[in-house]
């Protein structure tokens, strides 16, 4: 299929949800890209895909022969997290700059491997960290700076899933914890509100059916200290068992008061499942904690409505173009990527810590 030069030739591989949201971004974005092929093992998945961004597209079941066939300038991947590694490695060694969904590997090892890989060829990646495309979330991350330090950041996210969703979450499972796959997000958020080092791990995990193999979990917490003092736990856990109380929690509390995001609707009985609702703040409760002389409050509280609420392909059009205005400007995204090996490393370290039992020092090895 024959493209414009100046319009990139993208090879969207992975074709479940995240892989279509791209997929319907690129094709939002036709003036800049040019969807050369969709991949997927499940011909279904890829064909229905087609279908909704109205056929005519390319389909593979292979990605290393897609690859090949197509000789792509961009390849977005939104598979497995097992195979991130590995497909982008093979994407940049083919020419190709990369947008892959997190986490950017299971390993800090192959993760540093991709980064590394990436500057050695001159070729962009990105990670979707869709929060940080998300103004509200923006704005939630830089208000925390006011508050003081240390921090106390509590998040979390669990889902109650069941059909087509649960055996999602259950393939997942298999090789990656809820809180690794989940975390990398809200533990960026940590990190960017903070701006501190993290030095410290504790995670505790559950495995709550059976029907998982052996090893996996599908519930994990953890809690991470960094070198200012501040503090943070995250909780994340998937299934049909989960809770529909509390599973939306996303506030940072400061010596000077606390910042919380108020989902109201989003956060309802029922909702846990819905990945817009995932990403929506609707809006934001700022509280003063400064007491007058007779030990009342100084001032009420402030909530902030918000008005520019994307949803969840919105987000990932906004990804899109921000990986596009990369490449056209030859942005520099190193501080991207390491934000993207830093979470991973704690989110890992959670994992270990629950697995060996014991807190995991993030120190350790440095002079």
């Amino acid at each position: 299929m024959p493209t414009p030069s100046n319009r990139l030739r993208t090879l969207v591989v992975g074709c479940g949800h995240m892989g279509a949201s791209h997929a319907l971004a690129y094709h939002h974005l036709s003036a800049d890209f040019a969807i050369v092929g969709l991949v997927s093992r499940g011909a279904a998945s890829r064909g229905k895909l087609n279908a909704r961004l109205g056929g005519g597209y390319p389909e593979f079941g292979d990605y290393a022969a897609a690859l090949a066939e197509t000789r792509p300038d961009v390849v977005c991947l939104s598979t497995y997290p097992e195979t991130h590694a590995a497909y982008a490695l093979a994407a940049l060694d083919a020419g190709a700059h990369v947008f892959l969904e997190k986490p950017l590997a299971t390993t800090v090892a192959d993760a540093e491997a991709v980064v590394l890989r990436a500057a050695a060829v001159g070729r962009k990646v990105m990670v979707g960290y869709i929060l940080q495309v998300h103004p509200a979330w923006k704005r939630f991350t830089s208000m925390a700076s006011d508050l003081g330090r240390p921090l106390v950041m509590r998040m979390n996210l669990n889902q109650q899933s069941s059909g087509d969703a649960w055996q999602t979450h259950r393939n997942l499972v298999s090789t990656i914890s809820p809180v690794v796959d989940c975390g990398v997000h809200y533990v960026d958020v940590m990190c960017r509100m903070t701006g501190s080092r993290p030095i410290r791990v504790n995670g505790i995990g559950a495995r709550l059916t059976a029907e998982l193999p052996a090893g996996a979990i599908n519930y994990g917490h953890l809690q991470v200290t960094f070198a200012d003092g501040s503090v943070g736990w995250y909780e994340a856990g998937w299934g049909p068992m989960m809770s529909e109380t509390a599973f939306f929690v996303k506030d940072v509390v400061g010596p000077k008061g606390s910042l919380s995001i108020v989902a109201t609707q989003s956060s309802g009985a029922g909702r846990s499942a819905d990945v817009n609702a995932h990403t929506q703040t609707e809006s934001l409760r700022l509280h003063h904690g400064e007491l007058k002389a007779d030990g009342t409050f100084a001032r009420a509280d402030e909530l902030i409505e918000i008005t520019d609420e994307p949803d969840h392909d919105e987000l990932c059009r906004r990804e899109q173009a921000l990986f596009l205005a990369a490449i056209h400007g030859n942005a520099d995204l190193t501080d991207h990527l390491r934000s993207a090996v830093d979470s991973l490393r704690i989110v890992l370290a959670a994992d270990q810590s629950f697995r060996e039992g014991r807190t995991v020092d993030l120190t350790e090895g440095e002079e």
